[in-house]
């Protein structure tokens, strides 16, 4: 699963940012009350204050504010960008490796797309995404359900006389003495609290809740409660809001005594309070018993009253409110000079662009965009981390501020913008069904990466030479293991979970049902095959492969068969009556080909001949035989797109999954009619069949 383009590894570390400097902020007022702990409380709750807010307000603000300062200062009359520049973003993966292998298997490749060796990466910020969620609307919940509760026991309640212009009410409930509401604060009596409480003991706890209404201090509750909910998952969040209540009861308390109500009496009611009613549950109805009852009760006994803030405290508190304040602001205004003293931004495309594929391995992107004289533009992309050879973009568009790219070797398109200030382009990498975001830098001298030399190419191997490989591994497959697949360095050959099936349907260029005669255990039985060097020199050509493979198979499988004409249900390949739409190849005649999936129903197929084209689809994609009638010579590029059905793609055990989507690819008759200009009919024709005489399992190593 994907996130969307909205967030990414530039989000995450802005979130993380901002958690380690409200955190910080936090730690810095915790050592401000302690400093103020003999002074007023309700200086230390106005601390505790400003640091739950500073959860909802990052620094990034004031550093914008800071920026637009300075430039409505330096370029009057000029809009003001606040770009934020990241190397080395989250995007989609590429091929296991950029370069297609040297062999062309047209089961190696498919077996590449097979659903699971072709899962997207798992992105973890999803189930955080959930899990955060989940938390908010648990805490938002329970609260909301208290809340109501409470407003429904107050409308219940009896009108009382109003108590300085608040509207009080008396309800049949043991809950304690508070003050309901924000907007309209109603001041909440229990039934028979006058037989409680002594009449002084009465006014007293009255007064204190009239403190908490003119302080408003419900306000302040429901704001620290958003910040709960939105940051339930941060401790000092929680810490935060039990210190608020300490402090703004112990606030409300010296608010008491300052008016001269004895503090035995007071301190007796708080206690009886507490002996016969309930703490109010909810944060942001103010109460008379919360916080550490212990400690406020022997704050009021002592006699100790606040102290005036000296002139030393109150200048630390000033220079603390300057630096928080004005060093992002400061920043920002640097920030902003430095990008407007800076020359002229760059604009043009023409440079080279890197940047960081995130997934379960680092994959580090270089693109080089160069001008060709006739002004088309031409890039060449390296994946530097997988040391293969650098692929040539299909397609390179720029217009306005936007790039876009066909990467179509691996099925990969980039759409992106150029930013502002031309340093970065932002956008969005896809490659098959699943994209990522992905941002580019431009490099400099000094950040640019090294790309690494390309293996040397080996010279090839005489047309004229017979060679067989030295030596060959042939063990059982693990059970646990799924896929198969073909391929390996110039001068070696790897198999994976093939079976004899397999191998002889890549040496041979067969269909499955070309093969007869064979036993069962030749299309179950699964091998991991390894080859030594070649007893020749050179690189070998694929002609050659396969005949050092006839070779294996013929030594270590005692394979042996005679071919007969047969007639069998077929496709036959032709050229639609518009001509062919393929693109001639400029490569080397003698290089190997390609033929692979990017997924099932996504073909690329690079340097072949029309036999090679044949023999992958009848290997890789149909049941049945296919019979070439096209007479098409040379060596040939396409693409293809097609939605598969469940008689495709059977040679690996995958099943189709029925794609009824508005917008999903044609069938592939359709698909090869109108994408390439050629035609498949299915009938009967007389196939070469290969009829086994002789087989056996693999001899020991």
């Amino acid at each position: 699963m994907n996130l969307p383009v909205s967030w990414n590894a530039v989000w995450t570390i802005v979130l993380v940012h901002h958690l380690w400097q409200s955190t910080l902020v936090c730690l810095g007022v915790w050592a401000l009350t302690l400093m103020l702990r003999r002074n007023s409380a309700r200086m230390r709750f106005r601390l505790w204050m400003l640091a739950s807010v500073k959860f909802l307000l990052p620094f990034g603000l004031l550093v914008m504010a800071g920026e637009s300062l300075s430039a409505r200062r330096t370029a009057p009359g000029t809009g003001t960008v606040f770009s934020m520049v990241m190397e080395g973003p989250a995007t989609q993966p590429l091929k296991a490796q950029a370069k297609p292998p040297q062999l062309a298997s047209p089961l190696s490749r498919a077996a590449a797309a097979r659903p699971e060796a072709g899962k997207k990466p798992v992105s973890v910020m999803w189930p955080l995404a959930a899990l955060w969620l989940m938390g908010s609307l648990m805490i938002a919940g329970v609260w909301l359900w208290r809340w109501s509760k409470l407003r429904a026991m107050i409308r219940r309640g009896t009108p009382l006389p109003e108590r300085s212009g608040l509207r009080a009410v008396m309800v049949s409930s043991d809950v304690e003495p508070g003050i309901f509401g924000i907007v309209r604060p109603v001041l909440v009596l229990p039934q028979g609290v006058t037989g409680t409480l002594t009449p002084t003991q009465l006014e007293a706890i009255v007064e204190h809740e009239l403190c908490h209404a003119r302080r408003r201090d419900n306000l302040t509750a429901a704001m620290h409660m958003l910040v709960s909910v939105v940051f339930w998952f941060h401790p000092l969040v929680w810490w935060i809001g039990k210190r608020m209540i300490a402090e703004r009861e112990t606030a409300c308390d010296e608010a008491v005594l300052e008016r001269s109500h004895s503090a035995l009496e007071y301190a007796e009611g708080i206690l009886n309070v507490c002996k016969f009613y309930l703490e109010v549950p909810v944060a942001c109805v103010s109460g008379v018993t919360g916080a550490d009852l212990k400690k406020r009760i022997a704050h009021i006994l002592s006699g100790d009253r606040a102290r005036s803030l000296t002139v030393a405290r109150k200048l630390v508190l000033s220079v603390a409110g300057v630096l928080s304040i004005g060093v992002p602001v400061v920043f920002g205004a640097l920030h902003a000079s430095r990008s407007y003293a800076q020359a002229p931004a760059k604009q043009n495309i023409d440079d080279a662009w890197q940047g960081t594929l995130h997934l379960q391995k680092d994959l580090r992107l270089v693109l080089k965009i160069v001008k060709a004289p006739d002004g088309t533009l031409k890039t060449t992309f390296y994946s530097i981390d997988q040391a293969g050879q650098p692929l040539q973009v299909k397609e390179t568009l720029f217009q306005g501020s936007e790039l876009k790219l066909n990467v179509e070797a691996i099925d990969g398109t980039y759409v992106g913008k150029i930013s502002p200030d031309g340093t970065t382009i932002t956008g969005e990498w896809k490659q098959g069904d699943t994209s990522h975001p992905l941002i580019l830098a431009r490099a400099t001298a000094e950040t640019a990466w090294t790309i690494p030399e390309p293996p040397p190419k080996l010279p090839p191997m005489a047309a004229d030479a017979d060679p067989s490989f030295e030596v060959a591994t042939i063990k059982p497959t693990d059970p646990a293991s799924k896929g198969k697949g073909f391929g390996g360095p110039p001068r070696r050959f790897r198999t994976g979970g093939t079976t004899l099936n397999d191998l002889v349907m890549f040496v041979y260029g067969v269909n499955t049902k070309q093969i007869v005669g064979a036993p069962a255990w030749t299309e179950s039985d699964r091998f991991d095959i390894t080859t030594g060097q070649p007893d020749a020199p050179g690189a070998p050509s694929e002609d050659q492969v396969r005949t050092m493979m006839r070779k294996l198979l013929a030594a270590r499988f005692g394979l042996k068969f005679h071919k007969e004409k047969k007639e069998m249900s077929a496709y036959i390949l032709s050229v639609a009556k518009d001509g062919p739409k393929l693109t001639k190849s400029e490569s080397d005649p003698n290089a190997p080909h390609a033929f692979f999936f990017t997924k099932l129903g996504n073909l690329t197929v690079r340097n072949a001949t029309m036999e090679d084209f044949v023999n992958g689809m009848q290997g890789a994609v149909f049941d049945r035989p296919v019979v070439d009638h096209t007479g098409i010579a040379g060596r040939w590029n396409c693409s293809l797109k097609w939605t598969p059905d469940e008689t495709q793609f059977q040679v690996f055990g995958v099943k189709i999954t029925p794609n009824e989507a508005a917008d999903a690819p044609p069938p592939i008759f359709t698909a090869i009619q109108e994408q390439i200009g050629l035609k498949l009919d299915a009938g009967k024709a007389m196939v070469e069949v290969m009829v086994i005489d002789h087989v056996d399992k693999p001899s020991e190593n």
